[in-house]
């Protein structure tokens, strides 16, 4: 397939430039007009590419699309308004294709304050479809059209502009051969009455993604924060909620601002001036210097008057490893029985919900392995063995 560097693409007319095998979209008019052709396609494959290295957020290098007619690289970093293409993907008519999309639905909620819908994603159709767990595109690209990908391009900066004419061939191939997989997924899903399980399970993914990040239970995801009471698990609510704050302001990754472990020392140790501060081995010089004074406020502001739960360990109880090895067995069977992965039907997370929501008197929100598609295979078998957990 030919590939055009941009140097020369933005020459090329967009009348001219369908003639051939790719658009490179870089300009506002020719996304709208690219916009208007898509909007009347039925099924749409996208894919993005990003770098992530320091940064909170993911910065957006390109957006790929392909509606089995047009095949469109859209540059991020030349056009200042992507809302056209934002409004596109919440179009009810046009189912929208990705493979393994979570990063990617990432980056459309950040960027773009959206989530494609519907959606399929095709990673997770293969496995509802008994191809197998976790299904690189490339796998799946050589297990169905016998095409082998080359996946060189893959850790490159799509940032930097020009891009190359590799990275855009790259770039295309992850859309183009994607939107010959989707009608043998379909039929391989639609022959085992599967086809809405897949359609449940990707729309799935998109949930909460829209939300604004909840600063007072940052501190949820701190590693190791079961081990702290509850008056320092307030002290780490307030550190892990101004450390999520300055992530964000900032673009840095949280590990970036400080790192879990040094959340929980700060948290134990509870220092009150500045002066105990500047004498923790807990923080380096350059955390001393240039957060100090912040996180002597954040610990001024703990909130004593509501501690938080103190946090309970699942595995730590008794009884566990018994329980969860009989939800484990019942679930692995009808994985088996019924070639769903056990990854994706019953995962230890998973177990760990169900088993949370039967110790806690079932008063919580149904358990997800009881819902939906996997209910219709496992509330059966899992109401049988209640009794022997």
């Amino acid at each position: 397939m030919p590939v055009f560097s941009l140097s020369n693409c933005r020459h090329i007319s967009l009348q001219e430039y369908v003639l051939q095998d790719f658009l490179y979209v870089d300009t506002a008019d020719a996304l709208q007009t690219l916009v208007a052709q898509y909007e009347r396609c039925s099924l749409l494959v996208l894919d993005t590419e990003f770098v992530r290295t320091r940064t909170y957020y993911a910065r957006l290098g390109l957006i790929q699309a392909y509606d089995g007619e047009t095949l469109a690289l859209i540059d991020p970093v030349a056009i200042e308004d992507l809302s056209p293409f934002w409004a596109l993907l919440s179009n009810p008519n046009i189912l929208k294709l990705l493979h393994s999309g979570s990063e990617d639905l990432e980056v459309f909620a950040h960027h773009g304050n959206c989530q494609p819908a519907p959606l399929l994603d095709s990673q997770i159709a293969a496995a509802i479809a008994g191809m197998g767990h976790g299904l690189g595109y490339a796998k799946l690209v050589q297990q169905l059209l016998d095409i082998e990908l080359d996946k060189g391009e893959s850790r490159t900066d799509w940032i930097k502009r020009p891009l190359t004419d590799a990275q855009l061939f790259y770039a295309a191939n992850d859309v183009k051969y994607l939107y010959q997989l989707y009608p043998m997924l379909r039929d391989k899903l639609v022959e085992q009455n599967r086809l809405e399980w897949a359609y449940e399970e990707s729309q799935r993914m998109t949930e909460g993604r829209l939300q604004a990040a909840d600063m007072q239970q940052a501190y949820l995801k701190v590693k190791n924060a079961f081990q702290l009471e509850p008056t320092e698990l307030a002290v780490l609510r307030s550190l892990a909620a101004w450390r999520l704050a300055k992530a964000i302001k900032r673009d840095m990754a949280v590990g970036f601002v400080l790192k879990d472990h040094t959340l929980i020392a700060l948290a134990k140790k509870q220092p009150r001036s500045m002066n105990e501060l500047l004498q923790s081995r807990d923080l380096n010089d350059h955390e001393k210097r240039f957060y100090g004074k912040e996180l002597l406020k954040a610990l001024d502001n703990v909130d004593l008057q509501s501690l938080p739960e103190p946090l309970d360990v699942l595995a730590l109880k008794p009884g566990y490893k018994s329980a969860f090895k009989i939800i484990k067995a019942v679930l692995t069977d009808i994985s088996e029985t019924r070639q769903v992965p056990i990854e994706l039907l019953g995962s230890k997370k998973l177990i760990h919900e169900y088993l949370e929501w039967q110790w806690g008197g079932k008063i919580a929100a149904e358990p997800l392995v009881l819902q939906g598609w996997r209910g219709s295979l496992t509330a059966e078998a899992l109401a049988q063995i209640e009794s022997q957990l």
